[in-house]
């Protein structure tokens, strides 16, 4: 490869605000949810890493996903909040009826999907970012009587590499 064509380190940060500028798209996705709830159609499935500094998840599934975990907000999510300032969200999902907190920094994120429009995006976890300062969620309280309708579900990515060819 000549000099010529060889490409010089960029001083500018391109990659750093264009992944910056796409996480501002789901934050603006989760602001709505959490506002109007979700229009039609469309529901969202949330990639994070759960070993990321200031992601918060319940023991039991952090044993389960000790690195990635999807979630899906559809039909059961409350409290959905966004924290612009401590750059994180926080969701309450139910996991066989019984309701958990989760709370995930933006940094966290490698995925978001809504599928009802084909719409998604892919971010590399920026590992080293502080800790968000969103307060610790309170404890929670016992499961009511009547469960939720639907609980809400957990999709391994590895359910989507590994499907089998159609003959």
């Amino acid at each position: 490869m000549s000099d010529e064509t060889r490409q010089a380190p960029s001083l500018i940060p391109y990659e750093r605000w264009t992944d910056e500028a796409l996480r501002e798209v789901v934050l603006r996705a989760l602001e709505l949810a959490g506002r109007e709830g979700l229009p039609g159609e469309h529901h969202y499935y949330l990639t994070f890493r759960t070993d990321h500094p200031g992601t918060k998840v319940p023991g039991h599934l952090k044993a389960r996903y000790p690195q990635e975990m999807t979630i899906v907000l559809q039909h059961q999510f409350e409290a959905l909040t966004v924290d612009r300032a401590g750059k994180a969200f926080s969701v309450r999902l139910y996991f066989g009826g019984v309701p958990a907190t989760l709370v995930v920094p933006f940094p966290a994120l490698t995925g978001f999907a809504d599928p009802a429009v084909r719409y998604g995006l892919r971010f590399q976890p920026v590992m080293d970012a502080a800790e968000p300062e969103l307060p610790a969620p309170e404890p929670e309280p016992a499961p009511a009587a009547a469960a939720p309708e639907a609980p809400a579900q957990i999709v391994s990515l590895d359910a989507f590499r590994r499907r089998p060819a159609r003959e």
